[in-house]
């Protein structure tokens, strides 16, 4: 190793700071996580102190999938190759949009990289929540949250088997596509995702005329927008507005949990 990197991967190391215990997780192999999406996940499968770290991102309110308490209690990195090193973890896991030198730096230095996907319904983050499970060596873990989502997910539905017309308009004034984990969690909590009849893909912008023109049963407001916080959404007579939060847009696993009580609450308001 050359002077300047040995140098700085010690800095780091005795710099390091955050809630995570020291590892206990025996032969266990040790975790960095790059990804929100499986940081949550992790953090429910792993046992304690083997999870060495967790994306900067779950810091951030804006863009974690994580509750900020549970957050605070891991060390976060910004995935730069000297930060995993100083924590010399068995496995980095990162999400599919790692930058090929990163890994490649990674892998030469002797660490695993095992990288995910994003989840496009609820059955492809369950098989991402086994994969993780057995990855951290606890498949039971896996098959215990997994168990409680679908749980979850049987509280949730509908009562009166009834879908109700609602339109997700997340920040940037953008729609949920078809094929999105979102969109199973709409139709099985008792709605009917309306951008496909609207003749709307994945992340088509929609403006707060279209909305006015044509309103939706419930339309779930996830961005902050000028357009989106309008005075007018009120005052559409046959349209409910709901305040549905980021956190619960784009990752599985824990987070479908949150998500689908979130949506069986304001599908039982809406007559």
């Amino acid at each position: 190793m050359k002077p300047l990197l040995a140098a700085s991967v010690l800095l780091l190391a005795a710099c390091a700071q955050g809630g995570a215990d020291a590892p206990t997780a025996g032969a266990r192999p040790t975790i960095v996580s790059l990804n929100p999406c499986t940081d949550a996940i992790l953090a429910d499968v792993t046992a304690p102190g083997q999870l060495l770290a967790i994306s900067h991102y779950s810091k951030d309110p804006r863009s974690s999938s994580m509750p900020a308490k549970q957050a605070s209690r891991y060390r976060a990195t910004g995935g730069t190759v000297e930060e995993v090193l100083a924590l010399d973890p068995d496995v980095v896991v990162a999400g599919s949009f790692i930058a090929p030198a990163t890994r490649a730096a990674l892998e030469d230095l002797g660490m695993e990289v095992v990288t995910f996907g994003i989840a496009s319904d609820v059955a492809s983050s369950e098989e991402q929540i086994r994969e993780l499970a057995s990855l951290s060596g606890d498949p039971q873990a896996g098959q215990r949250l997994i168990e409680r989502i679908e749980a979850a997910l049987t509280e949730a539905e509908a009562p009166d088997g009834r879908a109700v017309d609602v339109l997700l308009w997340q920040p940037g004034g953008i729609v949920a596509g078809e094929q999105s984990l979102v969109s199973d969690l709409l139709a099985r909590t008792g709605f009917t995702n309306g951008a496909p009849a609207r003749g709307l893909s994945q992340a088509d912008y929609v403006a707060l005329e279209d909305v006015v023109a044509a309103p939706p049963q419930v339309l779930l407001v996830a961005g902050g927008d000028l357009g989106q916080q309008h005075p007018v959404l009120d005052r559409l007579p046959d349209m409910r507005r709901e305040r549905f939060d980021t956190s619960l847009l784009y990752c599985g696993g824990p987070t479908i949990i949150r998500a689908a009580r979130r949506l069986a609450e304001i599908r039982s308001t809406v007559s």
